[in-house]
């Protein structure tokens, strides 16, 4: 019988990636960014192969948590509502503090909410993979993704010795490495070794409360008023009282860089954090010669190797251009270079610098 898996999904975030499509309102899992379903639609759908649909939950921020209810088809009680950002090492303790309270022993699958993963069947045999050894070794796992590119925007993980036989494929992780400058990353892909951090991490709630208490203390303590009463999640003073003494970090560093019970499970399916909208052109295909429109009218004349993202109200016209993105959400309009489009949280830190809230 299948080993019964709760899967976490990490949802929110400021919304400044995919500017100005998305907003703090509505940050990049709300967007349907290759057409149909939402990141997070998707994400949900890739849960529920492993999870059903009663071991489902959604941690988010206040500003989000109506769209959520609404959206997302979970019991008022699946859906936790951070006080305020913290990020994603709080929002763990949150879930695993809450799932606890009905199962120590529980499997958690963290799963960020806004990636691409077409295989969805691959994804969710690796989870189970992945779940077996939490379980059965009392493991940190985390999903190392094979690389196939010296990609500078992600980081590393270097992995050590095999786990053991009765975990095949499995690995000890010898250390984390942070996103590399171009040469170090060649050298991490002609070494072999090397996977990317995917940010997709599978444990069980006892184990992670354990470990955040071993590696990450000031967390510990932060989460004291929410452990008293874990059934609700802590009322909603005791989460604004954790929240406010609770640190910013992700659970990486807090937890995983220290802890000596992490193992990586490599994987070879397809996956992309869709973290830019040069990434995401890449994603639907543009190169030097191929052009791709997620949405609107437009007409294109001799412009290759450009994403647009048309609004219903305006046609988009492109002569004798290329590499660019065009974006178009009717209230603002982006034009960056492609390789540019790391760079567009400086317009929305100038947008509120001018205090600009409507657009940001």
């Amino acid at each position: 019988m299948p080993r019964p898996i709760h899967a976490v999904v990490l949802a929110g975030g400021a919304g400044e990636r995919f500017w100005p499509r998305s907003r703090r309102h509505r940050p990049k899992p709300f967007l349907a960014l290759s057409g149909g379903a939402t990141l997070l639609e998707a994400t949900l759908s890739r849960a529920r192969r492993f999870a059903g649909t009663d071991r489902v939950w959604i941690v988010c921020g206040p500003e989000h948590a109506r769209a959520v209810r609404a959206g997302c088809r979970l019991a008022r009680g699946r859906v936790l509502v951070e006080p305020r950002r913290r990020n994603t090492a709080m929002a763990v303790g949150l879930a695993a503090a809450r799932i606890a309270a009905e199962d120590p022993d529980a499997v958690l699958a963290v799963l960020p909410a806004d990636h691409r993963i077409p295989d969805a069947r691959a994804f969710a045999a690796a989870i189970r993979r992945a779940a077996d050894a939490a379980a059965g070794a009392s493991a940190l796992v985390t999903l190392g993704v094979q690389p196939t590119r010296p990609d500078t925007g992600y980081g590393y993980i270097e992995a050590g010795a095999a786990a053991g036989a009765g975990f095949p494929g499995l690995r000890r992780v010898k250390r984390f490495v942070e996103k590399p400058d171009l040469a170090r990353a060649r050298r991490f892909l002609r070494r072999g070794g090397f996977f990317w951090n995917a940010g997709i991490f599978v444990w069980t709630a006892r184990t992670i409360l354990d470990e955040i208490e071993a590696c990450a203390p000031e967390l510990h303590r932060a989460l004291a008023p929410i452990r008293k009463r874990p059934r609700g999640a802590g009322s909603a003073a005791a989460r604004e009282s954790a929240y406010r003494r609770a640190p910013s970090v992700p659970i990486d560093i807090a937890v995983l860089e220290r802890s000596r019970r992490v193992w990586t499970l490599p994987v070879a399916f397809h996956w992309s954090d869709v973290g830019t909208w040069l990434s995401l052109a890449e994603e639907l295909g543009v190169d030097a010669s191929r052009s791709h429109v997620i949405a609107g009218e437009s007409i294109l004349e001799d412009a290759r190797g450009n994403l647009v993202w048309g609004d219903d109200g305006r046609l988009i016209a492109l002569l004798g251009v290329s590499g660019l993105a065009v974006i178009d959400a009717g209230d603002a309009l982006l034009v960056a270079k492609l390789d540019s489009s790391p760079d567009v949280r400086r317009i929305v830190g100038e947008l509120r610098r001018r205090r600009r809230g409507d657009l940001t």
